[in-house]
């Protein structure tokens, strides 16, 4: 295991590039966030080009001679899917694309959402099978990567393990498992207690990870609350926070799980750049403690 962070995240803390944030804080690792337009961020950006777009090949063979060159490794492209999109064919095929410049650039993980438009219309049965069914196309599309895709417990119904088991177990493949996100089910108003054992249970699915932590009153921490209860206000730095990351990183080195550990740390927007600076290199402390 080691320690990566998420573009959006490490670039709140006050560099005007991708890779001198990187260098700062000793990172050699980052998961980059993918838009529905192909946009990533350059690793050496000009005024004139920011932004890298992943459906052009020149692009891509761009941002792989940037990473090169830089010495950092994307570990993880983290997608917003919609897989009750209107137009499906667009969806799959940016999707499957993502996909195939994964394999190209050796990114091992896309992250991938539970969330879907229109979703809480939806039963949880028919949700099952749009996911599974999106999910199959993808992977049959690309039979020969080795690109995995990480379902991320996120929202209402990501945060729900029957469904994500569910949804593994419907697709049956190597190549799918988890972005297991390790305080989204303490978000979701899950008691501490349950939200150990739920982690513990889907660490063998794990195949790419978010960490952020929250810091709740003691006398709420082990009860059950409303969904996201005052998100804002209790959401804290990782080394501040309730849950025990020396405990879950167990979990997961007894699942042997080997890739990264990426910090997404929600809180930092409430501090000053030199707190928020701060509380990433804590954070990368922690983390490479309990890696040992």
């Amino acid at each position: 295991m080691f320690v990566s962070i998420r573009d959006e995240v490490v670039m709140t803390t006050g560099f005007d590039s991708l890779h001198e944030a990187l260098s700062y804080f000793d990172l050699r690792a980052v998961e980059m966030v993918v838009g529905k337009d192909y946009s990533v961020r350059s690793f050496q950006p000009t005024p004139d080009k920011p932004k890298l777009f992943l459906n052009s090949d020149a692009d891509v063979e761009t941002l792989g001679k940037q990473i090169k060159g830089s010495g950092i490794t994307i570990t993880g492209f983290l997608i917003h899917n919609d897989f009750n999109a209107p137009d499906m064919g667009k969806e799959l095929d940016w999707v499957t694309r993502i996909v195939e410049v994964a394999e190209k650039l050796h990114v091992n993980a896309i992250r991938i959402d539970a969330i879907m438009g229109g979703g809480d219309s939806i039963p949880v049965e028919k949700r099952e099978e749009m996911t599974t069914a999106a999910i199959k196309t993808v992977l049959e599309r690309t039979p020969r990567s080795r690109v995995v895709l990480g379902i991320e417990n996120h929202g209402l119904q990501g945060n729900d393990p029957v469904f994500l088991n569910a949804i593994i177990q419907r697709v049956k493949s190597r190549r799918l498992g988890m972005t297991l996100d390790v305080g989204n089910f303490y978000w979701s108003g899950k008691p501490i207690s349950e939200v150990y054992r739920i982690l513990e249970q889907l660490a063998p699915f794990a195949k790419h990870t978010h960490i952020k932590n929250i810091n709740y009153p003691a006398d709420m921490r082990d009860k059950q609350r409303p969904l996201g209860y005052e998100y804002s206000k209790y959401v804290c730095s990782i080394p501040e926070g309730d849950l025990d990351m020396k405990l879950i990183v167990g979990f997961l080195k007894k699942a042997k799980y080997s890739q990264d550990l990426c910090i997404e740390d929600e809180s930092l927007g409430k501090f000053e750049i030199p707190v928020r600076r701060q509380h990433v290199k804590d954070a990368i402390n922690l983390l490479r403690q309990a890696i040992g």
